[in-house]
C-alpha cells in the first residue's frame, strides 16, 4: 500500500476588489503628557481622588481612502483642590476605507474607530498613571454608538427647529 498526496493547489476565490473593507494601517500615540506637580506622595488628600474625563474623536482625510482617527482624552486627578495627576493622551490609527457609503464611512470614522483605538488607549493611560506611582486608572467602556446616535439626535432637532426671520 503506498501514501498518495495530491499536490494538485485548491484554488481559492479571487477577492472582489469592490468589496467594503477597513484595514487598520498603524496605531500611534500622536501626543502625549503626564504630570503629578508633588509626585505620588502627595499629602492632605482623603480617600481616593476624583478622576474628571473629558473624551472626543476626531478624524481627518490622509488620501485616497485614508484616514487618520485621533481620539483625544484629558483625564485629571484631583484630591480636594490639589490636581494629584494630570494626563493628556491623543491616541491616534491610520485607516485605509474603501467601497463604503458616505453614511457607513461615517459610522466607521466616528465609532468603528474610536471603539478600536480606545483598547490601545486604556493600555497607555494604566501604564502612564502606574508609571507615576499612582495606581492604575482604567478607563471606563464609552459607547461611541452611542454618543453617534446622541450627534444625530441633536441635529435632527436642530434642524427640525423653527427658524423666525425678523
Amino acid at each position: 500500500m503506498t501514501d498518495q498526496n495530491d499536490q494538485t493547489p485548491v484554488q481559492q476565490p479571487a477577492a472582489d476588489v469592490n468589496a467594503p473593507s477597513v484595514t487598520p494601517q498603524g496605531v500611534y500615540i500622536k501626543d502625549c503628557s503626564f504630570e503629578a506637580p508633588s509626585g505620588p506622595f502627595i499629602g492632605g488628600i482623603e480617600g481616593q481622588p476624583q478622576v474628571n474625563m473629558t473624551m472626543r474623536a476626531g478624524n481627518s482625510v490622509l488620501g485616497q481612502d485614508a484616514y487618520e482617527v485621533v481620539l483625544n482624552l484629558r483625564l485629571e486627578a484631583k484630591g480636594g483642590d490639589k490636581v494629584v495627576w494630570l494626563c493628556e493622551l491623543q491616541q491616534a490609527g491610520a485607516f485605509v476605507v474603501k467601497n463604503l457609503g458616505s453614511a457607513d464611512l461615517m459610522q466607521v470614522l466616528n465609532v468603528m474607530a474610536p471603539n478600536y483605538l480606545l483598547s490601545f488607549a486604556r493600555s497607555t493611560v494604566a501604564e502612564l498613571v502606574t508609571k507615576g506611582g499612582f495606581p492604575p486608572f482604567l478607563l471606563p467602556l464609552v459607547t461611541f454608538e452611542g454618543l453617534q446616535a446622541r450627534r444625530a439626535q441633536q441635529a435632527q432637532q436642530a434642524d427640525a427647529a423653527p427658524t423666525t426671520v425678523n
